[in-house]
């Protein structure tokens, strides 16, 4: 039996070195604090190569959807940038680790360098918060500040522009009041001139007639009967009987009955005026829309059709409407502004199953103005004149002198319409408690305030805590 031994030493050697990979096997290594994190910035696109003075043997990132990171040397990781958010970044080596905060900004980097090309003399910066893009800095004019804005909204389509670019001079408000007038005048005048002439329902020694332009309602013959003696052609009538019906006696009603004669005289002169002013207020926030509405609702019978015929009610509002949505860039004022004026109009309504509907009768208008603060604008305006001349005659009788006029009628009708709109913007500020002015209401009170039923409840009605109301005593 041959035996194959180890010299001593050797034995000894062996175990020293593996003593001493168990060791390093066992090593912790010291937790990074984060204050030495390290912040890496890049576009989302773009890519960065990270340095390290150690050999790398792994590394780890949180979300590679965001970045991602890649070992192309033993001291050298290259990493890209996908889409904006911040990840975390762990680099180990044999005895030491990194960590690194990744911060991907989306083309933000881009817009900026956009910006300060076109506008190379402005102090315009570029930052991300989310899903929004923040300008600040400061420029020199309301137009720059404007169209920065513009940009860096084209650049990043799915952003939100927040606009913080100051300047000299402007208002720290960003409320902002908007008054608009509406003034509307309307005159109309009518003048109507016509006769009818008219038997009556038995007739003028065996004659029945009526003379009429037609232009105005004139009276109408009805279950007319009547007998002669005879037979023969021009017999003389012996009994007549007949109804005749008058559908509008204005304005000037003649009858003779000795002789069965009748007229029916048209002559008026109208003139009406109209007189519109409304004044809606309201308030919005910079960059937000606003809407009023001070009027009501029509319901409005709609027929679903079928084989039913169903008739559901839909509402359509009416009144003093008010929208718009202001931009504040300094001490201007860019409105987006829409307001409208509707009335009932029931002389144009329409009669559906039964229901009476009234149209509406609209004033509306739609633009964008700028403005600085307090400043006035007429945003729209309307200045209408009618005139309309309608003659009607009997031909051949209308020539004749002096009673031709009997076989004439005319009507004349002229209308003037005046609109004017004012819009008017101001920056506000809250006011504080000893600025509010009173409400408007009547200076009689409402209900005595010693017969509420908080004062009759044992124990108070809840009351302690609020000013004395009595009144003074008089002197």
């Amino acid at each position: 039996m041959t035996r194959l031994g180890i010299p001593r030493s050797v034995g000894v050697r062996v175990g020293a070195v593996t003593a001493a990979l168990l060791l390093a096997a066992t090593v912790v290594l010291p937790a990074q604090q984060p204050a030495d994190i390290q912040k890496v910035a890049l576009t989302a696109g773009r890519s960065t190569v990270l340095g390290s003075d150690f050999d790398i043997t792994r590394i780890a990132v949180t979300d590679p959807a965001i970045a991602d990171a890649t070992v192309v040397q033993p001291r050298e990781v290259l990493v890209d940038g996908k889409m904006a958010g911040t990840v975390s970044l762990i680099v180990w080596g044999v005895t030491e680790r990194r960590q690194y905060d990744v911060v991907v900004e989306p083309g933000v980097s881009t817009v900026e360098q956009r910006l300060q090309a076109l506008f190379p003399t402005e102090d315009i910066r570029v930052t991300v918060a989310g899903d929004a893009l923040i300008l600040s800095g400061r420029v020199s004019s309301n137009d720059v500040s404007l169209r920065a804005a513009e940009i860096a909204a084209a650049s990043a389509s799915k952003a939100k522009i927040i606009n913080m670019l100051q300047l000299p001079g402007g208002s720290g408000s960003q409320q902002v009041l908007l008054k608009v007038r509406f003034a509307e005048v309307s005159r109309r005048a009518l003048k109507e001139i016509g006769v009818s002439l008219f038997t009556s329902a038995i007739g003028v020694n065996n004659t029945l007639g009526r003379a009429t332009t037609g232009q105005f309602s004139a009276p109408t013959y009805d279950k007319l009967t009547a007998s002669k003696a005879s037979s023969s052609f021009g017999a003389d009538v012996t009994n007549a009987t007949g109804e005749i019906t008058f559908s509008d006696f204005l304005n000037i009603f003649l009858f003779n009955q000795k002789y069965d004669l009748g007229a029916v005289v048209r002559a008026l002169r109208d003139r009406g005026l109209f007189q519109s002013l409304a004044e809606p207020n309201l308030i919005a926030y910079n960059g937000q829309e606003a809407s009023f509405l001070a009027g009501g609702e029509i319901p409005v019978p709609v027929v679903q059709g079928g084989a039913t015929n169903a008739v559901s009610i839909q509402y359509k509002e009416y009144g003093i409407r008010l929208n718009f949505r202001p931009v504040v860039a300094g001490d201007t004022i860019r409105i987006h502004v829409q307001p409208e004026v509707s009335t009932l109009d029931f002389p144009n309504g329409v009669v559906l199953n039964g229901f009476r509907v009234p149209a509406l009768s609209t004033r509306r208008a739609e633009t964008d103005v700028e403005l600085r603060d307090g400043q006035s604008f007429a945003m729209a305006g309307l200045l209408n004149n009618l005139s309309q001349d309608d003659f009607q005659e009997i031909p051949g009788l209308a020539r004749l002198p002096i009673i031709g006029h009997l076989f004439k009628s005319k009507a004349e009708r002229a209308e003037q319409t005046e609109l004017l709109v004012l819009i008017t913007p101001q920056l506000v500020r809250p006011l504080n408690p000893d600025e509010v002015p009173p409400l408007p209401t009547l200076e009689q009170r409402f209900l005595p305030r010693g017969g509420d039923i908080g004062g009759q409840i044992q124990g108070g009605g809840g009351v302690a805590d609020g000013p004395d109301v009595s009144p003074a005593p008089r002197q």
